[in-house]
């Protein structure tokens, strides 16, 4: 158990960007899941940028490595490509 402030403040902090973290992560593993699932060339080429830029928001915090982030851009946009 935490006895200094400090440490107690560090707990509460720590829940809410964990919680934030699983939000944020959740919902872009969602939204892969959704470009991946799609069949129009056109539908997907409009929300790839959109995925693009929550990996990189991820990728930004340290949520994700970069290098995943990076790998994913990749074979996202190679996907959308060969539709």
């Amino acid at each position: 158990m935490a006895h200094h402030a400090s440490a107690k403040k560090r707990i509460r902090q720590d829940a809410k960007r964990r919680l934030r973290n699983r939000y944020y992560k959740k919902t872009a593993r969602s939204a892969i899941q959704k470009l991946r699932e799609m069949t129009t060339k056109k539908d997907a080429e409009a929300f790839l940028p959109k995925v693009i830029s929550m990996i990189d928001k991820l990728a930004k915090n340290n949520t994700w490595h970069k290098n995943k982030a990076s790998n994913l851009k990749g074979q996202l946009t190679r996907h959308v490509a060969g539709l």
